[in-house]
């Protein structure tokens, strides 16, 4: 009964790598693809159901720096910050003011944005 309970209580080491196959730059490209993301992550719209474990997981892996990401999501997160940054900063600052009010996480990854700044 106690190994159970520690496997039970165990975090997993990564998210789910189910939707790892996602198309990233299929998204980004289309208006409407990425407006209905942002929309499910800021509670304005339907979710897909990929949009909604997106929603799930993306507060833990902003408090936790990504560590449960696998590669795939973390390449893919990388993607979507530069596209954001560079191309969308409107949307990217909607999701700043949601998941970011006290620009908590804005000054933790600051030289990864500015990394990112100009290089779409």
């Amino acid at each position: 009964m106690a190994c159970v309970a520690v496997t039970w209580a165990r975090p997993e080491s990564t998210y789910t790598d189910k939707w790892d196959n996602i198309n990233v730059d299929e998204i980004l490209e289309s208006n409407r693809l990425l407006k209905g993301y942002v929309d499910c992550l800021l509670g304005k719209g339907r979710c897909t159901p990929d949009g909604k474990a997106l929603k799930e997981t993306l507060p833990d892996a902003l408090e936790h720096e990504c560590v449960k990401c696998t590669g795939k999501q973390k390449s893919g997160a990388d993607e979507v910050i530069r596209h954001l940054v560079n191309k969308r900063p409107d949307l990217w600052k909607e999701l700043a003011v949601k998941y970011d009010p006290d620009d908590i996480y804005q000054a933790r990854y600051k030289d990864k944005i500015d990394a990112v700044k100009g290089s779409a």
